[in-house]
């Protein structure tokens, strides 16, 4: 039998011949961290669908970041469970709200973390929603001025990035100019552009406290069978003033990553969301998968099909991992 010149499994003989040819190398550079503050001081209540994830209180949070930094992570993301709510999610813009409390903590204790915010209503809101309700619709040009108040409010603490997931049409540029008049013109708008109506959000809505109280979020979060849709949405966000765009779900939406990545010429984010963190670890816990070449195969896949950025609640165990 006689062999073609080419064989690919020369370069496959050993471990440092497949890291010497290894096309995506996964680096904790491009992770970020999420975080759920929650009020009160030493509170860190593990979320029951989310083994590992904790609504924390700012103290707490401080800690968890001190962990994150240590470990190499570059960046948290905060969502915040506020001591109240009401229709308008007005805790959400107010100066003394955990967010901003946990990024004045973060900031004074001279942390290297870039600190990103999450800008939506949905946590704050008593309805679930992640806009306000004008006769029973989620009413989006009500929503921009809240929207915009809440990331001037995150600013003004010391976020670096402001990130809204809230869908609403024109809220990037109602963000950006509102920041641009109070002199933020260096705080980055990281835009959840394609944002799907996924059922991979179920535990997340327990760590946030943020399920609808009625309908679904399908008139403003993306159909999970339009691509093409993905591509208009991130036209807009850039046009609007996005610094970056990204994905979410992740896995699911694989395809998706890879046609923004070859569109867009800007930094591009996926979010491996919590429904793809609680499945693995509930394998994992049956002992059906192998969690650490699970998880690193996930992270690896996400970028591979071009992501820059990954936000995944595995940051922390992948940063152990990843250590040489």
């Amino acid at each position: 039998m006689s062999f073609p010149t080419h064989r690919p499994r020369r370069l496959r003989r050993s471990e440092v011949l497949r890291g010497l040819v290894r096309e995506t190398r996964l680096s904790v550079s491009g992770l970020v961290y999420p975080m759920f503050v929650c009020p009160g001081t030493k509170v860190r209540k593990e979320v029951s669908s989310m083994p590992g994830v904790y609504q924390q209180s700012v103290d707490q949070i401080l800690e968890d970041s001190k962990e994150v930094e240590a470990l190499g992570l570059s960046a948290v993301i905060l969502f915040g469970l506020p001591e109240s709510k009401d229709a308008r999610g007005t805790l959400s813009t107010s100066g003394q709200g955990v967010v901003q409390r946990a990024i004045e903590a973060i900031r004074k204790a001279n942390l290297k973390l870039l600190v990103i915010t999450d800008v939506c209503l949905c946590e704050y809101t008593d309805h679930g929603h992640c806009g306000v309700i004008e006769h029973g619709e989620v009413a989006n040009d009500a929503t921009l001025p809240i929207l915009a108040a809440q990331a001037l409010s995150h600013a003004r603490a010391g976020a670096d990035i402001v990130a809204p997931s809230d869908m609403m049409d024109g809220r990037v540029a109602a963000i950006r100019e509102t920041l641009d008049e109070h002199k933020f013109h260096d705080i980055a708008i990281l835009a959840y552009a394609a944002k799907y109506c996924s059922g991979f959000y179920g535990p997340f809505r327990e760590a946030a406290d943020s399920s609808p109280q009625f309908g679904d979020r399908r008139s403003y979060q993306m159909d999970p069978a339009n691509a093409r849709e993905a591509l208009k949405e991130v036209v807009l966000d850039l046009d609007e003033g996005a610094d970056i765009v990204m994905v979410k779900p992740a896995l699911p939406y694989l395809d998706v990553i890879r046609r923004v990545r070859d569109a867009f010429d800007v930094p591009v984010g996926a979010y491996n969301v919590s429904g793809e963190y609680a499945m693995v670890k509930a394998a994992a816990e049956k002992g059906w998968v192998d969690e650490k070449r699970v998880v690193l195969e996930i992270l690896t896949g996400i970028q591979r099909a071009g992501a820059d950025i990954i936000l995944t609640y595995h940051g922390k165990d992948a940063a152990r991992w990843l250590k040489p």
